[in-house]
Parts: structure tokens; C-alpha cells; sequence
């Protein structure tokens, strides 16, 4: 009697899990339960007769046979993938607007996972302000916007929350009498709204000294000792130290990353799910 074949979507499971190190976050990013991503994993391994993972109360580990497996696992579903895609009239086109403040370092990370999710999806991303891309979103020019909390508007999905802080060099030094020298990003810019309206509650005074195009610029100005910033401890260069209790600024407060789509179902969906759990990861580690 002829071996009876894996389930595809049990394997899609265990490759989330593997990549997520997480039940949960491999549930969200499959759209699914944590109870559904577990029973296809238990009846995967008995369907392959060894354990693929190790679960203990703190972690998920892949089990020796899991990492040997999991290879396996990919070149089959990339298969699988290549096939149906044969006869696909067209790629599908998802434009996906993100915030400067938002898109960090792990960015072509996070690109890399939504193409594995679906190599025949044609991905276009922009990185620009929260307000610019809200109206381009607005406009219909963008399929979905990944920003950060934007004054006004209360709908949206919350991905996740981030603390800012106030950075500069470990060796800059305020000098006494002056105003508080700032680096920020060009208007319209949310975080430069935020912390300039903090300040100026708290008897601060403050001056902008360098004007970015974009956040690498603004941690760049903070490294060559320009002054402070307002960035979330994710962009900011290594070495870069927060300075707020130091100095006695106000305190900042936790940001949502929110996401606004029109994207509800199909090939983008899956794709868009892969990328909000991979954010929710980043952010929570």
C-alpha cells in the first residue's frame, strides 16, 4: 500500500513554528488558532514517527530530527510553490506603504520572510512619513500602511507598542544656559510633533539643530554628537545611549505600530500576515 503523503499545510505549520520560535506567533501568522497550528505539528511528527520539536515552558527548540527536517520541509512547500505558480495568468501586486519610524534594521529580514511566504507575489514597498503614507493610503495608491500611531484616527490594527527615548553619544554633554539642541525628522513627522509639545510642557527649552530625511539620517546626527533625539531604542546606531533621566526630559511614551489594509483574504493576505507576525516578534524581543 502506497505511503500516505504529508499534509502541506501541517509542513507550512512546522516551518512557521521553526521560523517564529513560537505556537502563537506562528498561529497569527497562518491566521489561525494555536490549538490548530499544535494538532497539525502532533500529527505531522506521527505521521513522520519522530518528535520535530522540543517544547519546554519558556522556549520552542527544534529537535535534532526537526533541523534535519525543516530543510526538507522548505524545498518541499518551494516545490509545491513552483508548481501552481506554472499556471498563474499573473503575479499579484501588494504595495505596502512603512513608516521611517517603523521600518528598522530588520527590514530585508522581514521582506525576505513575506517572499518565502509567496515567491510569485510581486512586493512593492514605500518608506516615507505615517501622515504622507496615511493619505497615499487614503488616496488608494497603497494597499496597506504599517505606521506609527497617528493623531485623530482611532482605526487600524495595533501590531505592537514601542518605548522612545531620548538618545545621544555616551559622551555629550548638555551645555548649561542653552536650549536643548535636537535632531529630528522633516515635517510631517509625529514623534518630532510629540517630543516638541513634551518639552514645551515641561519648561524646556529646545532648538532644532539638524533636520533629517529619514531616521538613519536623524541617528547619524546623533552619533556625530549634533545633540539629542526621540527614537525608539530599535533605530537608533549601537553606542547611542538614552539620556532622558540624565538630563531630566519628560518622559516618552509607547507607541503603537498600527496597520491599516484593504487586504482581507488570498495569496497578499497570507503574505501581509507573515509580515505583522515577524513585526510582532522584532518588537517584543
Amino acid at each position: 500500500m502506497a505511503e500516505r503523503a504529508l499534509d502541506l499545510e501541517a509542513v507550512r505549520a512546522f516551518i512557521r513554528i521553526a521560523e517564529l520560535g513560537s505556537f502563537t506567533r506562528a498561529a497569527e501568522a497562518l491566521r489561525t488558532t494555536q490549538a490548530a497550528v499544535s494538532l497539525k505539528l502532533k500529527r505531522l511528527e506521527e505521521r513522520l514517527g519522530f518528535r520535530l520539536v522540543e517544547r519546554t515552558p519558556r522556549y520552542v527548540e527544534l529537535s535534532a530530527h526537526g533541523a534535519t527536517f525543516l530543510e526538507h520541509a522548505r524545498k518541499l512547500i518551494e516545490a509545491h510553490d513552483r508548481a501552481i505558480s506554472v499556471v498563474a495568468v499573473a503575479r499579484q501586486r501588494l504595495t505596502i506603504g512603512i513608516s521611517d519610524h517603523v521600518a528598522g534594521p530588520e527590514l530585508p529580514a522581514l521582506i525576505g520572510r513575506m517572499n518565502a511566504q509567496d515567491p510569485q507575489l510581486l512586493i512593492e514597498i514605500r518608506i516615507g512619513s505615517s501622515g504622507e503614507l496615511l493619505q497615499s493610503f487614503e488616496r488608494r495608491e497603497l494597499d496597506t500602511v504599517i505606521v506609527r500611531f497617528h493623531a485623530g484616527r482611532s482605526d487600524g490594527e495595533i501590531l505592537a507598542e514601542e518605548k522612545f527615548g531620548w538618545f545621544a553619544t555616551p559622551g555629550w554633554q548638555h551645555r548649561a544656559g542653552e536650549p536643548l539642541p535636537l535632531a529630528t525628522m522633516a515635517e510631517p513627522c509625529g514623534v518630532r510633533a510629540m517630543a516638541g509639545q513634551l518639552l514645551d510642557e515641561a519648561g524646556i527649552p529646545w532648538t532644532e539643530v539638524f533636520v533629517g530625511g529619514g531616521v538613519m539620517a536623524v541617528a547619524a546626527a546623533v552619533m556625530a554628537g549634533l545633540g539629542v533625539a526621540a527614537l525608539s531604542a530599535r533605530m537608533v546606531p549601537f553606542g547611542a545611549v538614552d539620556v532622558g533621566s540624565r538630563l531630566a526630559l519628560p518622559e516618552l511614551p509607547r507607541l503603537p505600530i498600527v496597520l491599516h489594509t484593504r487586504v482581507r483574504d488570498g495569496r497578499a493576505r497570507d503574505a501581509l500576515s507573515a509580515l505583522c507576525a515577524a513585526f510582532r516578534s522584532v518588537v517584543r524581543n
